[in-house]
């Protein structure tokens, strides 16, 4: 069968490999469609410091599923699927307490072990969600960056009436605007020095977009927000530089959401963080967010496929990383088709 391998740092290319079987517990998935995310770009870029290599990589994706081991019994040959690429132990201190997406042996589809970017693949069947009707293959290969955003704001805790300020509108920034609006956030201000994402964060619901490299950000929102700042503030962006305008932004009270995995260090003023009683929470992956992420999608409150810049076939992935490494602004989702 045909994979997406990275064999090491800016060593990948389309391979055969011998198609895998499922075990006892697990469910072997023909695979229809995958999407490209940074991570994945992380791992071929060297950047991803929990990967081995060789790895074929894809930790979002949907298709049919094929067979089932021993002892799975919840999971039907014939269903239509998305994967849920967490997988944890459930003993340890983070699973105990209900925070299995930071397991302390945590193990993500597509990192450390071998994920979606090939005709089949084998998954946890516990991993395994089936899909509503009228969800399509291709929309549900985009719920897992829809759990994301949903992660982040569920460890921001919004409250009735709070705005939000989503810095970076790429696909993430994207799903957290399209998921706060859904959650009932009526006010969404986005960040981004491409106008062709301020553009598509416009025409997704966002109350206000501004170009940082253009406009003067903090004066814009502060004049926005009458000089109260923001109470939830979303780092899309992922730029530890970033840090400390976030902290001047953020109202008394208010929460900073960091979705980043950047080793560089951020200045943090202690005197911002301390007057204002502001809370910074980290936000990895996500923490059993796929049930509320198809329910939304199923009601029409989300929109995916409005994600979606180019279909692609699995062949053409090297040419589909060269665009995203040296023309990122003519891309937003690259979705990969691998079978139908």
């Amino acid at each position: 069968m045909k994979a997406f391998q990275v064999k090491a740092p800016h060593d990948y290319q389309v391979v055969e490999v011998e198609p895998p079987k499922a075990a006892a517990g697990e469910a072997l998935v023909r695979v229809a469609f995958a999407g490209i995310c940074g991570s994945d770009m992380h791992i071929i870029h060297g950047d991803n410091a929990f990967v081995r290599f060789p790895r074929i990589t894809g930790h979002e994706f949907a298709g049919v599923v094929e067979a089932v081991g021993e002892g799975v019994t919840d999971v039907a040959v014939g269903a239509r699927v998305c994967i849920d690429p967490v997988i944890s132990c459930g003993n340890c201190y983070p699973c105990r307490i209900g925070r299995p997406n930071v397991c302390s042996s945590l193990e993500v589809i597509g990192v450390h072990r071998n994920g979606g970017f090939e005709e089949f693949v084998v998954v946890p069947a516990d991993n395994v969600h089936h899909l509503p009707e009228h969800i399509g293959l291709d929309a549900a290969a985009l719920v897992e960056p829809y759990t994301i955003a949903a992660n982040v704001l569920d460890r921001m805790q919004p409250h009735p009436g709070d705005r939000l300020m989503i810095l970076g509108a790429g696909v993430i920034g994207l799903t957290i605007l399209q998921m706060a609006l859904a959650k009932g956030i009526e006010e969404v201000i986005v960040t981004d020095v491409i106008n062709e994402r301020l553009a598509a964060a416009k025409q997704l619901g966002a109350t206000q977009v501004l170009n940082s490299r253009e406009q003067d950000v903090e004066k814009e929102v502060l004049t926005f927000t009458q000089g109260e700042g923001v109470p939830l503030i979303a780092d899309a962006a992922c730029v530890p530089a970033l840090l400390p305008q976030m902290l001047r932004l953020a109202s008394p009270a208010g929460r900073i959401g960091l979705l980043g995995f950047s080793a560089q260090p951020s200045e943090l003023v202690q005197l911002e963080v301390i007057k204002k009683e502001l809370t910074l929470v980290g936000s990895r992956l996500n923490n059993r967010q796929f049930p509320e992420v198809l329910k939304l999608m199923a009601s029409g409150q989300l929109d995916p496929l409005a994600l979606v810049s180019h279909r692609l076939p699995l062949n053409d992935m090297p040419s589909a990383i060269d665009m995203l490494d040296h023309r990122p602004e003519e891309a937003r989702k690259v979705l990969i088709k691998i079978s139908t």
